[in-house]
């Protein structure tokens, strides 16, 4: 099908569906939202815009329209009678976890980590000694202490080689906006003049130190001197000295990388040098350099060359993850002396695993020690840790439950290491394994909860996608629970940038559903990163309609098989997962009762617009390639709304600082919806001022976001709230 014979079909005119000039919403309780249609030309494709004045958020119109729908979904939680009281038992029983501690860094006979102490609302950084004791740990930055209204945030630390001092971007409201601060561990006090445009969402940020502590290679964005069209993009690296003013840093690399370059600093504890890793945007395309202490640079692969991690040892040799005719990985190894592609050796061939890439929120999936290789793994969800000699033979695998999944190895200068376990129905914990002895024992970071999972059960099932693809589900269920179809159900899935769905434990939030009747499912769809870069190249760009098919399949399977109904099944998605939820009701709005749809992307058309959405079009694609035009066009869940459909009840939460999705996707999205729903079911938009993206938002915050949620899917699938 052409393009202009895809736009036929979706409207008059050729053009995308078009409102009427009209101010009254479908759904009568809602603001009513003015018309001003704009329309946009795409070569041949004509596309009206009938609320192209909600994306511009400076407009005190906008703002106005915005504390209106606010306000109509306070009042309607507002006359929920169990919401204070759900709210109340979701903090209650969070703030009674346990203290825990994760990202680990072990530097100076020390390890650094984050640590979390509901109900203070922001995780800190601490630090113990390599006994990993938490009774001997010392907090060193807190923000809670720093400011007391719970609204600076850590982004990420880095501790110096020696320990004596610690890197830390911190940002307010949620919005991922870090400025560096350099702290004395031995005081706790802020040293030196902190550095600002350091860390912002559409790069992130980066950090690595001199071997030496006599400095540190950092990421950095242009100023505003510069132009507001660069300060979001073009990341550099600049390095500073201590004692230094930030004035006097030097710029080192990056005005010739792309525009939506993706810097990641690591020096793995090697004396000698550091490596850059360069994303091209977000399509998991990268490039590496050598930064050496006397001040020379080598890039050693390109962003053809398919190396997804490159890694340096104790050993001066490096050790790159390859997907060169091989999707799932292999294991290359080079000297860091003569750097040359051509000239690395395969140390860890192919497997039915799939080697995994950092990611921005996981840990090294590559870890070197003095004998030791660990490879992270993932084996269609759940994850492993295999150990191989630095020649390559096997060593086996760490001691693991089966299904968990590690996001931490840290090697430690005894000898030993410490890797996180977690899974599903238990708090994440640690243990540490002993190279000379090869055994594995109990530490005692280990996390607790007042909730407990005894009586339920995980199982994995699989769907069959519209082409035939297996799709697995996770399926969260009490034990005993009778399948007639009648069992309230939440679905849950995201299938994007390669992102792997793992375990993870699932707290007071699916305890809280479960307890409700509910049945709790995962779905890893294809766009994720489970099955190695086939599964993730085929729910990108041009295949991104497979991620739609794959969620509708999962849900098709989940009633056939009874355990629930249309009339009792709600899904749930965030971020690229909100896009496959608007896609999703849009195509398919009889499939679910309700729909709960956080920070989402729903306009495609537009989304690369925003610096962070054009780092996204090596995943979505381009309005300006005319292939991946057609592909958008005929699933942007913006356009497909259409007038007179019965939607679900649909439910959107955003934040005003948010830096990764613009906050306006979701107040046109709204506004679409409530002029077009004839379901009787209601549309609500949550707007936070003090939220972004939901990164470093307070726990308070938090907490509250997730009792709007569920009291949103108890009221519309007259759920019963579990009162104990």
């Amino acid at each position: 099908m052409n393009l202009k014979s895809i736009i036929y079909a979706l409207g008059a005119a050729g053009s995308i569906w078009v409102l009427t000039n009209s101010s009254h919403a479908a759904d009568p309780t809602a603001p009513a939202t003015r018309i001003e249609s704009v329309t946009d030309s795409y070569g041949d494709l004509k596309v009206a815009d009938p609320y192209r004045w909600l994306e511009n958020a400076a407009d005190p119109q906008v703002h106005e329209w915005s504390l209106k729908q606010d306000e109509h979904t306070r009042h309607y939680f507002d006359k929920i009678p169990y919401r204070s009281a759900m709210n109340e038992r979701l903090m209650k029983q969070i703030s009674a976890a346990s203290s825990s501690y994760y990202g680990l860094h072990a530097a100076g006979n020390q390890i650094f980590a984050y640590y979390n102490q509901p109900p203070k609302q922001q995780p800190m950084i601490a630090v113990m000694p390599n006994s990993a004791d938490p009774a001997l740990a010392k907090i060193i930055v807190d923000p809670n202490v720093i400011n007391d209204k719970g609204t600076t945030a850590i982004d990420w630390f880095i501790p110096s080689p020696k320990g004596d001092l610690v890197a830390v971007s911190m940002s307010e409201n949620g919005s991922e906006d870090g400025t560096l601060h350099l702290f004395d561990v031995s005081t706790g006090k802020e040293v030196e003049s902190a550095i600002p445009r350091v860390q912002y969402p559409t790069a992130g940020g980066s950090l690595a130190w001199r071997a030496d502590g006599s400095g540190f290679w950092y990421t950095r964005y242009p100023g505003p001197e510069e132009g507001a069209d660069r300060e979001h993009f073009y990341q550099q690296i600049y390095y500073h000295k201590l004692g230094d003013t930030p004035d006097k840093d030097v710029y080192i690399l990056g005005k010739d990388f792309p525009k939506v370059a993706e810097i990641f600093l690591a020096n793995n504890g090697n004396s000698d040098a550091i490596i850059a890793t360069v994303g091209n945007g977000d399509g998991g395309e990268f490039a590496h350099y050598l930064l050496r202490n006397d001040g020379s640079i080598q890039q050693f692969t390109h962003f053809e060359d398919k190396i997804v991690v490159a890694t340096i040892g104790p050993d001066n040799a490096l050790y790159l993850v390859s997907r060169m005719g091989a999707p799932h990985g292999k294991l290359l190894k080079m000297s860091a002396t003569d750097p040359d592609i051509r000239h690395a050796t395969l140390l860890v061939p192919e497997s039915d695993a799939v080697m995994q890439t950092g990611g921005e929120f996981g840990g090294s999936p590559v870890t070197i020690t003095k004998n030791t290789v660990y490879i992270r793994e993932l084996v269609g969800g759940p994850s492993r840790v295999a150990m191989y000699d630095l020649d390559g033979k096997s060593r086996g695998n760490l001691p693991l439950p089966d299904v968990a999944a590690v996001y931490t190895v840290e090697p430690i200068p005894d000898g030993t290491l410490l890797y996180s376990v977690s899974t599903f129905l238990k708090p994440t914990y640690y243990i540490r394994y002993d190279e000379a002895s090869a055994k594995a024992s109990d530490t005692k970071l280990v996390q607790t909860s007042p909730v407990n999972f005894d009586d339920v059960e995980v199982v994995r099932e699989f769907a069959t996608s519209k082409d035939g693809t297996k799709i697995p589900l996770n399926i969260v269920r009490r034990k005993g629970v009778k399948l007639d179809g009648k069992n309230p159900l939440l679905l849950n899935g995201y299938g994007g940038y390669g992102v792997n769905i793992t375990p993870g434990f699932l707290g007071a939030g699916t305890r809280l559903w479960l307890d409700g009747g509910g049945i709790f499912v995962i779905a890893n769809l294809r766009g994720g990163g489970e099955f190695g870069e086939e599964w993730h190249n085929q729910g990108a760009l041009t295949h991104k309609q497979n991620v739609f098919d794959d969620f509708t399949a999962a849900a098709q399977y989940l009633i056939k098989q009874k355990y629930t109904s249309s009339a009792h099944m709600a899904a749930i998605g965030g971020s690229n997962g909100g896009l496959l939820m608007g896609a999703v009701f849009t195509q398919h709005p009889e499939l679910f009762h309700a729909v709960v749809s956080q920070v989402g992307i729903y306009d495609m058309l537009r989304v690369e617009l925003d610096p962070n959405g054009a780092f996204n079009t090596t995943e979505f694609g381009s309005v300006k390639n005319p292939d991946q035009l057609k592909a958008l066009a005929a699933y942007s869940p913006y356009h497909h709304v259409k007038k007179g459909v019965k939607y679900p009840a649909i439910f959107m939460a955003t934040g005003e600082t948010d830096g990764r999705v613009n906050p306006m996707h979701s107040r046109k999205m709204i506004a679409r919806l409530q002029a077009a729903t004839t379901s009787g079911r209601p549309v609500y938009l949550s707007i936070n001022s003090h939220a972004g993206h939901g990164i470093g938002s307070a726990l308070s915050i938090r907490v509250s976001q997730q009792t709007d949620v569920y009291t949103f899917l108890f009221d519309q699938l007259k759920m019963t709230y579990p009162a104990n």
